[in-house]
């Protein structure tokens, strides 16, 4: 290792006001992370940015944030020997009580780490189990969260006991055979328990998408929305604005676990399903994704997302790529979706201009304030229901085209002037290419 890797480290200098703080904090972390050739300094930044933001929302004070450069994960201890030394030495000037690691680590790293260096190791799903865990409100996501931190604990149960059997001594000789120390005896015991109680919760877990299955079919016949988006775009806000629902909303990351339908009447009458889901996030481990498979449902029996992004955070594109990573995973890529830009409030005006440029299809809002939820009606209603209302003026030499409206279309107003006739109609998707040429403004009065 070069001077360069650790400048992160060497410039380290606790602030008098963090060891207070120490001292009264529960919880107090490092965070690490490795980073290859192709990141930027800026994707690094912004990454331990986002696991501080997890670190906290767990309730944990972060005091520094460090990353080693390397293409690969060390084999044994996923970081190199150097930087882990540094490091270590580090957090015991800082009595930091955690080292926080920004990656799922292999069964044997973490146990390597704390045997090899004195450091407590949490990685970045530990640190989103726990989350999960002080969010669950119901049933549901309890026994959801419950099933993910038994398939987490499944293939470190050999790490847990190794360490175990080492503290009292480790295996043991008699008449010069060795014998299964006490951790090996208790993995197989371990291992069938916690396959009993995954099987368990999976059987209790069916039921209860049996019961949602049966309230589905019970309104089937009603259109369904859900919002999805990274954690904490505001989903749960614009939830409660088009429902008035009163859904819990935090200034946190997964404040939502749980899915939440209200039912929502378009202007036409006709009534939709809206679901809010849990929020996305970046690196979110397989099995979890597995594990709220019955609460992601709901997005894969919709007929449309509204894929909600946080215009004021500058990552808004990396996590619009994200977002769509986990659809594809669930297999609800194919679904139609709106891009609905919220917090246009906390952003420039110019910038929205240029991203409404970028993005002529995204409908642009602040689901707190209350601005443009009429034109994110009005696109859902165009894509959920295929019609479109539109003025039209129909030359005379045209007048079997009025005819043909009057078969395909519903006639809203007809008016015959001296130089054409006037309808305004509301027509099909499928149909619209037929007055296409004669299109005089559309049902927000645009030429």
């Amino acid at each position: 290792m070069n001077n360069e890797e650790y400048k992160a480290l060497d410039e380290f200098e606790l602030e008098p006001e963090n060891w207070e703080q120490a001292e009264r904090t529960e919880k107090t972390a490092f965070l690490a992370a490795l980073a290859n050739s192709r990141e930027t300094d800026k994707d690094i930044k912004e990454s331990l940015n986002e696991l501080e933001r997890l670190a906290e929302t767990a309730g944990i004070q972060v005091l520094g944030t460090y990353h080693q450069r390397r293409n690969a994960p060390e084999r044994g201890t996923y970081f190199g020997k150097g930087f882990l030394t540094d490091l270590s030495r580090k957090m015991m000037q800082a009595q930091a009580d955690i080292l926080i690691v920004n990656d799922e680590l292999g069964p044997s790293q973490a146990y390597n780490i704390e045997r090899d260096y004195q450091i407590k190791v949490m990685d970045r799903t530990e640190v989103i189990l726990d989350i999960f865990h002080k969010h669950a409100k119901t049933r549901e996501s309890k026994l959801q969260v419950h099933l993910a931190e038994l398939e987490y604990q499944l293939p470190r149960l050999k790490r847990m006991w190794e360490h175990f059997d080492k503290e009292r001594g480790g295996v043991r000789n008699t008449g010069g055979t060795a014998t299964r120390g006490m951790g090996e005896k208790q993995i197989e015991i371990d291992r069938r328990l916690i396959k009993d109680k995954i099987r368990k919760i999976n059987k209790a877990i069916e039921t209860i998408q049996h019961q949602k299955e049966t309230q589905r079919k019970q309104r089937e016949k009603a259109k369904k929305i859900c919002l999805v988006g990274y954690t904490n775009a505001g989903k749960s806000t614009l939830f409660n604005q088009l429902t008035n629902a009163g859904v819990l909303v935090e200034d946190k990351l997964f404040a939502t676990l749980d899915s939440t339908s209200r039912q929502l009447k378009l202007s036409t009458g006709n009534p939709v399903v809206l679901s809010d889901t849990v929020g996305f996030i970046s690196k979110l481990p397989h099995h979890l994704i597995a594990s709220f498979k019955a609460t992601l449902m709901e997005v894969q029996d919709a007929n449309l997302l509204l894929h909600i992004v946080d215009v004021s955070d500058e990552r808004f594109e990396y996590y619009i790529q994200q977002v769509n990573s986990v659809l594809q995973q669930i297999g609800a890529e194919t679904i139609p979706q709106i891009l609905v830009f919220n917090k246009i409030d906390n952003v420039d005006s110019i910038l929205v201009s240029l991203l409404e440029s970028r993005f002529p299809e995204g409908v642009f809002i602040s689901a707190i304030q209350g601005i443009n939820i009429d034109k994110l009606l009005a696109k859902m209603e165009e894509i959920l229901l295929g019609n479109r209302i539109l003025q039209l003026k129909i030359p005379y030499d045209k007048t079997a085209l009025v005819s043909k409206m009057h078969d395909i279309a519903e006639i809203i107003s007809e008016d015959y002037k001296e130089d054409g006739i006037y309808l305004k109609v509301e027509i099909s998707r499928d149909d619209r290419f037929l007055v296409e040429d004669y299109v005089l403004e559309n049902e927000e009065g645009k030429n």
